[in-house]
């Protein structure tokens, strides 16, 4: 290839070193299938990864990408409970990562033998900060709740998206109402001496 045009953009798909032959054989238009998940981040969400601290916590290695979970917290903020914080109730897989660094959803070869380590979810900042203390402080489980067509996994995210959206909605001032009302009398005194006045005239 001789064209920079027909370089530019591409993936490479081998090791290549100064000096090489860059053949269209070793170009790809797309990412290498263990990192195109990242490539598909816009910026409106965050990728961020939670250890599987056992083989139970993880669904027994059974996740794939495009799962909806559930995470559920063992001791949650320290209250000796089981709940389910209110941002986590639906979360997307979007990867599932043995200890070698090998993505086990992407179709490479993967010691059969090697379990998960961690799963990578797509999620909100807010999602994110909560992911990022429980990930100190809990135990997670996660419970597989959807896994289908991206149209109806999409209506799960909607709905978490939604909650997370009341949830940190900014409280209005609560004197406005008052304000007002105050405005509204004070209009009215002022208007009722010059009623009066032309009455008298």
């Amino acid at each position: 290839m001789t064209d920079k045009k027909e370089v530019v953009g591409k993936y490479a798909t081998a090791d290549l070193v100064a000096g090489d032959y860059i053949l269209s054989s070793k170009l790809s238009a797309v990412p290498a299938a263990e990192n195109a998940y990242l490539y598909n981040l816009d910026g409106t969400k965050q990728a961020i990864s939670v250890t599987i601290k056992s083989f139970a916590t993880g669904l027994s290695g059974k996740l794939e990408s495009g799962d909806i979970v559930t995470v559920i917290v063992a001791d949650y903020q320290g209250k000796g409970e089981t709940a389910i914080p209110p941002e986590l109730q639906y979360v997307e897989v979007i990867s599932v990562t043995a200890s070698s660094g090998y993505d086990a959803n992407t179709g490479e070869v993967v010691d059969e033998k090697e379990l998960p380590s961690t799963v990578t979810l797509l999620v909100t900042t807010e999602q994110a900060k909560v992911l990022a203390e429980l990930e100190q402080d809990s135990e997670l489980h996660l419970a597989l709740v959807y896994r289908g067509t991206p149209e109806n996994a999409a209506k799960f995210i909607a709905a978490q998206d939604a909650l997370i959206e009341e949830l940190y909605a900014e409280p209005e001032p609560e004197n406005s109402g008052e304000t007002a009302e105050g405005t509204e009398s004070k209009e009215s005194e002022g208007a009722e001496p010059s009623a009066e006045s032309e009455a008298t005239e």
